[in-house]
């Protein structure tokens, strides 16, 4: 790969890292404890949402953002040749 293969590769690797990023700090910090108070009204599993982002739900976001990072990077190794075989 030329340099500016590894570049552009970087950059999609950056670019999918700072996405998961964002999402997992809104998740577990915005909407378990900024936003807390708004969703304290709606009742999930018996407790109020803010209280289930705090302690179940920004664990299953991240969950699911480990296995959306892993399918895009393999994506993106493909694109990029740089995939396994």
């Amino acid at each position: 790969m030329s340099e500016k293969d590894d570049n552009a590769y970087w950059k999609a690797n950056i670019s999918i890292i700072r996405v998961s990023l964002v999402i997992w700090a809104v998740v577990s910090f915005g909407f378990g404890i900024l936003l807390r108070p708004m969703l304290s009204g709606i009742s999930v599993g018996g407790s109020d949402l803010g209280f289930w982002f705090a302690q179940q739900g920004s664990i299953l976001v991240f969950l699911a953002l480990i296995f959306f990072y892993a399918w895009r990077m393999n994506a993106v190794d493909r694109a990029h040749g740089v995939d396994e075989e």
